[in-house]
């Protein structure tokens, strides 16, 4: 039989002590990326964020058609494993390894992702695996489906959530309500800091017979996998989890306003 611990408290008081579990990184040209990102941060307050900038200032990307970009784009496309293929960035400090959430935050290019946020992730990408990844995309008009397959190999061992977001340049002005229902589709939101009830306050949870027990007032009790996935919705005292595969997830437990998040292990 599954053995359930439970290990709220703990997760707790280690979201509270550091400074941020969530990470955006993102570029932006036309600051449409940088709006989103600039909205992301009212709903991910304890977030950190590291914006990547060309190595080169003052590059108009757009001059001629976008000629320079498409050319950046072509480049990668030929030689995909080079890394003289993907244009310089300056330094980004940040260690990779304080965060368990990467939210990546790029435009379309041709139909790619920008050339910049390529560079960051072919020199960066491995050191994301295991992690959930988070991908949002701004275009104007074309689909996604190229920036998620250059996310994809650059990141080739991250726990990428679903689905992307996708907001168009068109919806970038109101895109409030966009990020926050990917934020809970995704279950983004549960690991960037605790909200509403304290320690003290939150239902104890306990698990017998392949019964999951919640004591105490809840309106919602959601559970996300690893990759980001929500397996399972209840809103009743006593719920059935013994078909859930072993492993970590991350619960959230709504009341009212109030919102709570935890991890807990299924051996």
């Amino acid at each position: 039989m599954k053995r359930m611990i439970f290990t709220l408290a703990a997760t707790l008081m280690a979201a509270i002590t550091l400074s941020a579990r969530t990470l955006i990184v993102y570029y932006s040209f036309t600051n449409n990326t940088h709006t989103i990102v600039t909205d992301l941060r009212t709903q991910l307050p304890n977030a950190d964020v590291a914006r990547i900038e060309p190595a080169e200032e003052g590059i108009d990307y757009a001059a001629n058609g976008y000629a320079i970009g498409s050319a950046l784009i072509a480049a990668i496309r030929e030689n995909p494993d080079d890394a003289a293929s993907y244009p310089e960035i300056k330094p980004v400090t940040v260690n990779l390894d304080d965060y368990d959430d990467i939210i990546v935050a790029a435009p379309l290019w041709w139909s790619q992702m920008a050339a910049p946020m390529q560079t960051y992730l072919f020199h960066n990408g491995a050191r994301m695996a295991g992690k959930r990844i988070g991908l949002i995309v701004s275009s104007a008009s074309s689909g996604i489906s190229g920036v998620e397959a250059d996310a994809h190999r650059l990141i080739p061992g991250g726990n990428f959530v679903s689905p992307s977001l996708w907001i168009r340049s068109s919806q970038t002005s109101n895109c409030h309500e966009m990020t926050a229902g990917w934020l809970e589709d995704t279950g983004l939101n549960t690991s960037s800091g605790i909200t509403g009830a304290s320690v003290g306050d939150f239902p104890k949870v306990r698990y017998a017979d392949g019964m999951l027990t919640v004591s105490g007032q809840f309106d919602t009790l959601r559970l996300y996998d690893l990759s980001g996935r929500l397996v399972l919705t209840a809103s009743t005292g006593e719920t059935n989890v013994s078909q859930l595969p072993r492993g970590i997830y991350t619960v959230k437990l709504k009341n009212g306003q109030e919102e709570t998040a935890g991890k807990i292990v299924i051996k």
